[in-house]
């Protein structure tokens, strides 16, 4: 196995015993060379979050106030964890200077940023391996939006300098220096951005699970954890609300063809899920891959005689949901009929004008609106070559006596998307999961 980057989440190094095993797992593969650390996470229930104390302390500097113990609890943690393994390092001019920075208003992300920060450096320090500002390596264009081919460019370079490094997760650096953070769980992002730039073999994932799941757990009881999965089917799950990983950790490493591994930290051992680029090599011992699914959703039906002859028809629609900037998530129709799928919360406070604009642009017959609806998503790359697989989807979900809103399917068979009332929704997950894995 050639060289691997690893990612460990804030769970995993969440006090000076995880940082312990986060050394062993290291340690353990000498292809394991890079590191991208995520903030310290909770300990235990009712535990806090340094990123959460982070982004409070940077509100409570806006709002005038003194920050002296809140700052005093994020040290005190970074300490403890310091004392517990033992490591010899004087933190007290980076407290100092971030303190300053903050109380000099620097930025939210800046405040969000030091955690990742801070805990990279004690990594680095009691791995014996570099530090590398991911600040100083990453970067984002002026728009906000992430600069991949600069970043990649200069980060492999200076991966050549350094065999063995630590690169804190989440954030990188604005064109004038200002840092920038990903969205939360962007530390993900993080380690696939640098599997790409050391032309990694594999990308490691390590976190408190043991791989992604075929469902909820909290929905469905004790789900079995997919062994593999292509990057589109995870792309289709985490969508639809299934979180393990950041759904947008899959790009960098995508262009590469880099597999990611999810692991457990606290249970080595456990294969864990692969995430690859294809599933030639890989067959599934079931017909679907996972099942995943979110509440929220409100419809648009529209009925208008003709309509399926009426050109621009759909143009008009779209172009009023375009111009107040929502975005839709499905759009089944039929000849005289069509329906939108849209977050309720995304139309809350236009809903009646949105109605009011689309009977002006097309005159339809009939428009309502219907909230309280879930989206399923059962999404398998073996459903396309499985005879009879919409007819089990549906067989079990009549057999639940649920009543179906919405059917969508894409054109390349990777998925079934289900719209169905929020009140049937914990139900209808789990009979479509005993019905495909037992």
């Amino acid at each position: 196995m050639g060289l691997k980057v690893v990612k460990f989440g804030g769970s995993s190094l969440a006090s000076a015993e995880q940082f312990r095993k986060v050394a062993d797992i290291i340690k353990s593969d000498e292809n394991r060379r890079y590191v991208v650390a995520s903030a310290p996470g909770k300990r235990f229930k009712g535990d806090f979050k340094i990123t959460d104390m982070f982004y409070l302390i940077y509100d409570r500097v806006a709002a005038g106030d003194n920050i002296d113990t809140l700052f005093e609890e994020i040290t005190g943690r970074y300490q403890e964890i310091a004392d517990g393994l033992g490591i010899e390092i004087s933190m007290e001019a980076e407290f100092s200077r971030i303190k300053n920075a903050l109380y000099g208003m620097a930025g939210r992300d800046y405040a969000a940023s030091r955690g990742e920060y801070l805990n990279s450096m004690l990594l680095a320090k009691y791995m014996g391996y570099d530090f590398i500002d991911a600040a100083e390596v990453i970067f984002f264009k002026q728009d906000g939006t992430f600069d991949a081919e600069r970043t990649n460019t200069v980060l492999a370079e200076r991966l050549k300098r350094h065999p063995y490094a630590v690169v804190p997760g989440f954030y990188g650096s604005m064109p004038n220096g200002t840092i920038k953070t990903f969205s939360r769980g962007g530390s993900d992002i993080t380690g696939s951005i640098l599997a790409r730039a050391a032309n990694a073999e594999l990308y490691e994932n390590w976190t408190d699970v043991s791989g992604f799941l075929m469902a909820d757990p909290r929905v469905v009881e004790d789900p079995k954890v997919i062994e593999t999965i292509t990057y589109r089917e995870l792309r289709e799950l985490s969508y639809m609300g299934a979180t393990v990983l950041h759904e947008d950790a899959i790009f960098p490493v995508q262009i590469a063809g880099i597999p990611i591994n999810i692991k457990n930290t606290n249970i080595p051992e456990d294969p864990g899920t692969m995430i690859v680029s294809t599933s030639d090599k890989y067959d599934t011992k079931t017909i679907i891959t996972g099942i995943a699914g979110k509440k929220g959703f409100s419809a648009i039906h529209i009925e208008k005689d003709m309509m399926n002859g009426e050109v621009g028809f759909t143009r008009k629609i779209l172009s009023e949901l375009e111009e107040r900037n929502i975005s839709f998530e499905h759009l089944p129709s039929g000849i005289d009929t069509m329906t939108i799928m849209l977050k309720t919360e995304d139309i809350a406070k236009i809903r009646e004008d949105l109605i009011v604009d689309i009977r002006h642009s097309v005159h339809p017959d009939s428009i309502y609106i219907q909230d309280g609806i879930a989206l399923i998503a059962v999404v398998g790359r073996a459903m396309v070559k499985a005879k009879g697989t919409a007819a089990k989807l549906f067989s079990a979900i009549a057999k639940a006596d649920i009543n179906v809103k919405m059917i969508d399917q894409g054109s390349d068979e990777l998925n079934i998307i289900l719209g169905i009332e929020e009140s049937d929704f914990e139900k209808a997950m789990s009979a479509i999961y005993h019905e495909f894995v037992g």
